[in-house]
């Protein structure tokens, strides 16, 4: 087949863009998990998940962006975790005042 300088040509218009990805939503997915994972400082880790992700979910819809998923899954991390080990800490402080209040003879 011969090239024809009259035929027209068909071009697709190139792809647009992908969206860019909410950075808090990744950040808030990473610090829920590890609020779960690692002990002692949980509590502290879960808290700033929950704030990250409630933040770049409202990002996420004003900006059209992506990360929804990752923002619900550490959102839902963060409040394990820091439910749990708010759990821990209250039964071991009912721990602690039940032995200091427990007689010795």
């Amino acid at each position: 087949m011969s090239y024809q300088p009259n035929e027209q040509q068909n071009y697709s218009p190139p792809p647009p863009p992908p969206t860019p990805m909410n950075g808090k939503s990744i950040a808030g997915f990473v610090l829920g998990v590890l609020s779960i994972i690692v002990p002692y400082i949980g509590f502290l880790l879960g808290i700033v998940a929950i704030i990250l992700s409630a933040l770049s979910l409202k990002e996420i819809r004003i900006r059209y962006e992506q990360g929804r998923g990752l923002a619900i899954a550490g959102l839902v991390c963060g409040i394990v975790g820091t439910l749990l080990y708010a759990i821990l800490i209250l039964l071991f402080l009912l721990f602690v005042y039940a032995a200091a209040s427990y007689p010795s003879y």
